[in-house]
């Protein structure tokens, strides 16, 4: 759940008023299609922004830090486990610390965008259809947890995540992430 602190409401009371002012400039009108067209656009226009001020306001008072972000794979059991630190650097009150990983498997990495990295399909058929019960193999999968919820601004949390390893992955790269909301 979204925390929201007093710079949205100063957005949202601006916002409203905006409305405020669309709605009694569009009542001052005559013609009732008038009055209905600057009512809607208004709505409309109110609407967007603040939809767009949560996001706005949410980048700059929500500032979160990954630290010691370390990987450990378990070959017995095809998985990945992920280890680290999130810091709430802000100094408001963030509801969910999201972590993303994103893992790209060699070839697109390095700029070697051979044919023998990907998978391929072989046969006329699947060239067109991709199989009717084949396995895909994605070249990159990306990852999203939440890793800590209300977070209080100046601590950390630690966390641990973990998923199944794809075995035909290959000099990996990897690329992570972590945002407030």
């Amino acid at each position: 759940m979204t925390l929201l602190n007093y710079w949205h409401y100063i957005t949202f009371g601006v916002i409203f008023l905006i409305f405020i002012g669309g709605v009694i400039s569009a009542f001052r009108q005559d013609e009732a299609k008038i009055k209905v067209g600057m009512f809607i656009s208004t709505s409309v226009i109110c609407l967007f922004l603040a939809g767009f001020s949560v996001i706005v306001v949410d980048k700059y008072t929500k500032v979160v830090k990954l630290y010691k972000l370390k990987n450990k794979r378990l070959l017995s059991t095809e998985q990945i486990i992920y280890t680290g630190i999130v810091r709430n650097e802000g100094k408001h009150k963030i509801g969910a610390v999201t972590f993303e990983l994103k893992l790209v498997n060699r070839g697109h990495v390095t700029g070697n965008v051979r044919g023998g990295n990907f998978y391929k399909a072989s046969g006329f058929l699947d060239f067109f259809t991709s199989g009717f019960n084949k396995v895909n193999k994605p070249q990159s999968i990306v990852k999203e947890f939440v890793v800590a919820t209300n977070l209080k601004p100046g601590t950390s949390k630690a966390f641990r995540v973990h998923f199944r390893y794809p075995p035909y992955f290959r000099s990996t790269a990897q690329f992570a992430k972590v945002w407030g909301h």
